[in-house]
């Protein structure tokens, strides 16, 4: 960022290729609407050019950044709430949904157990109250601290923490109500073989 600053336009492609999967990431998990998230996650990066005069090094630059979307995604939300209108297309069906590629990097049952998984886990995620689910995002994918997390809510500390506590008992709870956990009963393949 102090390389932009200083006007190095290569330096603003490098924060891009560096932060602009794990922003879009964050946002779509917090969102739940791809479009969304990748409008906010350009946004994001213009508001990053448009505010980097004024960039000081007070904190990390992952903090200022993922303040910049979350603040965003708030703003957005909240215009949200005063334009529902329905949708002119029909939702899109499940059946032509393709589903996600699975990496070839796992060992296969570990890739049959995320196949098995991950949509439970999605849905319990965003099962999850939003303020909940943004602290826990923000800790867990993002990988802030707690006290980068209060300063980009704005919330104390001590919120923070006990959103994350209830967020990770409300995952555990909904996740064994789906199989999922020491409570669920899911076969895995690796159960399933004698």
């Amino acid at each position: 960022m102090l390389r932009f600053q200083a006007g190095d336009p290569r330096a603003f492609e490098e924060l891009v290729h560096r932060h602009r999967t794990p922003v879009f990431s964050f946002l779509l998990r917090l969102t739940t609407d791809r479009a969304r998230a990748e409008d906010l996650c350009q946004d994001t990066f213009l508001r990053v050019v448009k505010a980097s005069a004024g960039w000081e090094r007070r904190a990390r630059f992952t903090t200022w950044l993922y303040t910049l979307a979350r603040n965003l995604a708030v703003d957005e939300a909240r215009r949200l709430v005063f334009r529902r209108a329905q949708p002119l297309d029909p939702p899109p069906s499940a059946e032509r949904e393709s589903p996600e590629p699975v990496s070839d990097d796992p060992a296969p049952d570990r890739a049959a157990d995320a196949v098995l998984i991950r949509p439970k886990l999605e849905a319990a995620l965003s099962a999850l109250p939003p303020e909940q689910r943004e602290v826990f995002l923000l800790r867990e994918h993002v990988g802030l601290r707690f006290a980068e997390i209060a300063k980009v809510t704005g919330t104390p500390e001590n919120t923070v923490k006990s959103r994350m506590r209830y967020a990770l008992a409300a995952l555990r709870a909904e996740l064994a109500a789906r199989g999922i956990g020491p409570d669920g009963e899911e076969p895995t393949p690796q159960s399933a073989v004698p």
